[in-house]
C-alpha cells in the first residue's frame, strides 16, 4: 500500500489526510487493490456495489450500454478518481452503469461502510473523508448537469462547441487536451463516429478549431 500513498494524498477524497494518518486509515477502510487490462469490466451494470473505486493508474470510462449494446460514456476517470459512490451510498440493490478500463487499470477498493461509519479506533481524519466524500458527490453531480447542457444542443457542432468550450473554462486555456479518442468523444456526446469526424473537419475548414488527436486549439471566431 505504501507505493500508493502518493497518488491517494492527491485524491480529494484523502484531500487534507497526511500521509501517514491515510497509511493507518487504509487499514480501517479494508482497502484492497485490482488490476484490470484494457477493455475489460471493472463492474458490469446490474451488479450490486458495496465499495467505492479509486483509480491508482491508467483510465476508466463510465458507460451506460442499452439492450442493443450502444454505448454512451458519462465521464473518464484519471488517477486519483473515485467512481461506485452514489449507489453505494444510496444501497440500491442494482447498479445501472458499468466501469471499463479505458487502458491498463489499477483500482483501490474501499468499503464505503468503514467511509461512512467512524471506525472503533477513531481516527481522527475521519470526519473530514466524510466530508470530502459528500464534496465529491456534489461536484459530479454539477458535472453531470454540465454534461447535460452539451448532449441538449441542437446538433453535432454545437455539441461538441459546447464540450470544448467548457474544457477550454476548466483548463484555462484554448488549447486543450480531452481524455477521450475519436470513438470515446462521439460515445460522450452521443453522436454517430463518422458523422462527428466529418464536422470537425469542417470545424477545422471553418477556421473554428485545430487539432491532433486529443489536443485541440480552439479560435475566437465560433458560429454554431
Amino acid at each position: 500500500m505504501q507505493d500508493y500513498l502518493t497518488i491517494l494524498q492527491k485524491s480529494a477524497l484523502f484531500s487534507g489526510v497526511n500521509r501517514q494518518d491515510l497509511a493507518k486509515m487504509l487499514g480501517c477502510l479494508l482497502a484492497n487493490i485490482k488490476m484490470y487490462e484494457k477493455n475489460t469490466y471493472i463492474i458490469k451494470a446490474s451488479h450490486t456495489l458495496w465499495e467505492v473505486g479509486i483509480v491508482l493508474s491508467g483510465r476508466v470510462n463510465i458507460v451506460k450500454e442499452d439492450y442493443w449494446g450502444n454505448r454512451s460514456i458519462l465521464a473518464s476517470l484519471a488517477a486519483g478518481e473515485l467512481f461506485g459512490e452514489a449507489f453505494a451510498c444510496a444501497q440500491v440493490h442494482y447498479n445501472i452503469f458499468s466501469v471499463v478500463a479505458a487502458e491498463k487499470t489499477e483500482i483501490m477498493f474501499i468499503n464505503y461502510e468503514k467511509i461512512a461509519s467512524p471506525c472503533q479506533f477513531a481516527c481522527k481524519f475521519h470526519t473530514k473523508i466524510i466530508r470530502n466524500m459528500l464534496q465529491l458527490m456534489a461536484q459530479k453531480n454539477i458535472m453531470l448537469t454540465a454534461k447535460i447542457e452539451h448532449l441538449t444542443q441542437k446538433n453535432t457542432r454545437a455539441k461538441l462547441l459546447s464540450y470544448l468550450s467548457a474544457e477550454a473554462v476548466k483548463q484555462r486555456s484554448n488549447t486543450v487536451i480531452i481524455p477521450f479518442n475519436r470513438q470515446e468523444l462521439a460515445d460522450f456526446l452521443s453522436v454517430e463516429r463518422s458523422a462527428m469526424s466529418a464536422e470537425l473537419s469542417r470545424m477545422r475548414r471553418d477556421g473554428l478549431i485545430d487539432y491532433t488527436k486529443n489536443r485541440f486549439v480552439l479560435h475566437k471566431s465560433v458560429s454554431f
